[in-house]
């Protein structure tokens, strides 16, 4: 038994190296988080959403599959795909041809395109959220074009499923999605324009500004504003999410951060499903991150937060008077590691 098991190691490794010669898989790395969560409401333990739980456990791959065509995969090891079809549990599976060094078609399963550094971040790099976070389905089926005037601006062009099509069982409703990512000097962004079905022929329509500043080299400010508005629904900051988040490196190893959201909605209109009429909720946390290691292949990270205001949302996450509290360990292992051009 022993040595079939060293001769199948042995053939994987072969197989791997030679793939990875070929540039067929570039990356193949498996991440893993688990943390230890302590919840209270007004004084009282939430049994729920309290003690020991694996959060993430993740597959990446990607790599060369032909000239000019490129692939990604992120498998999300720890969600089930039975309730709602085989894909419900990977993130991302799409393949993009590189048309020009500017120039990139894509396809397949992708973020649906939404402005925000809160949004943008992978949920295993997350401890605090927002809302309207907790609520949003990230990711879709769908198609872009993706092009880059300058080496410092990328623009993608995204028609995608509705986020309210797994959501609320919408089926053949979509999403237009404009986003330009931008870096220049002290001053990064992520913003987009969205127009989404949240029923047929019904629209919501978002505008998100994520801006992050460089501040100073161990110090950056991350600040998040979307709004959100449909037909006959007062335009601006009646129904919206403003989210910050202050980072504050003392040395390499070391990550300390503070962050706000709040989301409201203070229209008569269902069309927003995520943060619901007649919610104001507001939550505040701060944490620590720390890399023994000096890189993320070893995370260790402790946070606190506090929800205060009215959620209306029946499903909702974040309540009046929430206390959470948060320990946990992430480690990641790269089995095979891009190459540094």
């Amino acid at each position: 038994m022993k040595k079939i098991t060293m001769t199948l190691i042995l053939c994987l490794a072969t197989i791997a190296a030679q793939a990875q010669e070929r540039k067929i898989v570039e990356q193949l790395r498996i991440d893993t988080r688990g943390d230890y969560q302590f919840t209270t409401i007004d004084g009282n333990t939430i049994d729920g959403m309290s003690g020991f739980e694996g959060r993430n456990l993740n597959v990446l791959v990607s790599g060369t599959l032909a000239d000019r065509f490129t692939y990604f995969c992120r498998q999300r090891l720890n969600k089930s795909s039975l309730d709602a079809g085989f894909f419900n549990a990977t993130d991302r599976l799409y393949l993009d041809y590189h048309a020009t060094d500017r120039l990139t078609l894509r396809a397949g399963k992708q973020t649906i395109a939404i402005g925000g550094y809160e949004y943008d971040r992978s949920s295993i790099d997350l401890y605090t959220y927002s809302e309207y976070l907790n609520q949003v389905s990230c990711y879709a089926w769908g198609a872009a074009v993706l092009y880059e005037p300058k080496p410092s601006d990328q623009l993608i062009f995204q028609v995608s499923q509705s986020m309210f099509d797994a959501l609320y069982d919408h089926p053949n409703t979509y999403s237009w999605n404009l986003m330009w990512y931008g870096s220049h000097g002290f001053w990064d962004t992520t913003w987009s324009a969205n127009l989404t079905e949240w029923k047929k022929n019904h629209f919501i329509s978002y505008l998100c500004f994520g801006n992050k500043f460089r501040i100073a080299d161990c110090l950056n400010l991350e600040v998040d504003v979307m709004n959100r508005a449909a037909a006959h629904q007062a335009f601006l900051f009646r129904d919206c999410s403003l989210i910050g988040q202050l980072n504050f490196q003392p040395i390499s190893q070391v990550n300390l951060f503070t962050k706000v959201s709040y989301d409201v909605n203070k229209t008569n209109v269902n069309a927003d499903q995520l943060v619901t009429p007649g919610t104001e909720i507001t939550c505040v946390g701060a944490g620590c991150e720390y890399f023994p290691l000096n890189d993320n292949r070893i995370r260790l990270h402790a946070t606190c937060s506090y929800a205060f205001g009215k959620n209306t949302n029946p499903v909702g996450i974040l309540d009046d008077r929430m206390v959470i509290a948060d320990v946990g360990l992430t480690w990641r292992v790269n089995i095979i590691k891009p190459q540094q051009p």
